[in-house]
């Protein structure tokens, strides 16, 4: 048998798997009855492989066949060729797994109006076979219902308030990126000029805060308890839109995330200082997540952790 060139080899997968099949079952007989092949068509696929190589695979031992060098040197790579294949074949099935369902997720509005847009909309194109549910409501009442399964996920201001979540603790708390607060005064108020505030100056002026529904509220409450005094909270909204278009009207001041200023807004924003927690953008998911939970968390900590500073 002439010598094989090695750029002319085709040395085929199925003819390597018909190989060892016949090595391991010790004869083409049995390998062709374990393959449910008959046994000519094994004689063939060795047939092909020895002419690919160009010299024999098995010799005749008595009634037996038995790896000649060039067989065994073939055999060995063959199974490391196969089960690379094998592991391949696996890898591309998972990748290609379609995640799907429902998936029931929750989020304040301003999370939804400045945060996420941009993630839903590479959510829906990278798994467009998941039905998104949104449900809007302050981060407290997102997280009770994720601990009580009425939700899959949630987007949220951390730290929770225990007070408004007595099931925080059954649930995974994920914090992604600091979350800033500021200040805001219409652009001619007395406040205007400074650079920074704390949360004790604020008590001397008439506030517009979020109601005590929201984490920021009860965020806020702690520190004003914490430095003995009495905000003067003249009204109360569950909007961070309304606070803003009243703080223009000059009903007040207000404090809201930084997220949710925009440019055409006529207001001045005023870092707050001087708080001793910080606040976080984060996720809360139950125990047991789903597929389609899991990868919209692992989307939102790409997207997130790289937006919010």
């Amino acid at each position: 048998m002439a010598n094989a060139s090695v750029n002319t080899m085709d040395l085929r997968s199925d003819r390597l798997a018909v190989l060892c099949a016949v090595v391991d079952a010790g004869g083409f007989s049995r390998a062709a009855g374990k393959l449910g092949m008959t046994q000519s068509s094994v004689s063939q696929a060795i047939a092909a492989l020895e002419r690919d190589i160009g010299e024999p695979l098995f010799a005749r031992v008595g009634r037996q066949a038995v790896l000649t060098e060039a067989g065994r040197l073939l055999d060995q790579h063959a199974r490391r060729v196969l089960e690379e294949l094998g592991q391949a074949r696996e890898a591309l099935f998972a990748r290609r797994e379609v995640v799907s369902g429902t998936l029931r997720l929750g989020t304040s509005d301003t999370f939804a109006t400045y945060l996420l847009p941009a993630v839903f909309s590479e959510f829906r194109a990278s798994y467009p076979d998941v039905d998104l549910k949104l449900d809007n409501r302050p981060s407290p009442a997102i997280a009770a219902r994720v601990a009580a399964r009425e939700l899959d996920l949630g987007v949220v201001s951390l730290p929770l308030p225990v007070s408004l979540v007595p099931a925080a603790q059954s649930i995974t708390q994920v914090p992604l990126s600091r979350q800033r607060d500021v200040v805001i005064v219409p652009r001619r108020h007395a406040l205007s000029g400074r650079a920074r505030l704390k949360p004790v100056e604020l008590a001397a002026f008439p506030l517009l805060l979020l109601d005590a529904s929201t984490a920021l509220r009860a965020w806020l409450d702690r520190h004003f308890a914490a430095a003995s005094v009495e905000p003067h909270v003249v009204m109360e909204t569950s909007s961070v839109e309304v606070l803003k278009r009243l703080v223009e009207r000059g009903f007040g001041v207000s404090v809201i995330p930084e997220l949710a200023l925009d440019p055409r807004d006529r207001l001045k924003a005023i870092p707050l200082v001087g708080v001793e927690r910080q606040r976080w953008v984060g996720l809360v998911l139950p125990p047991g997540p789903s597929r389609a939970t899991r990868a919209f968390v692992d989307l939102a900590r790409r997207r997130l952790q790289r937006s919010v500073g």
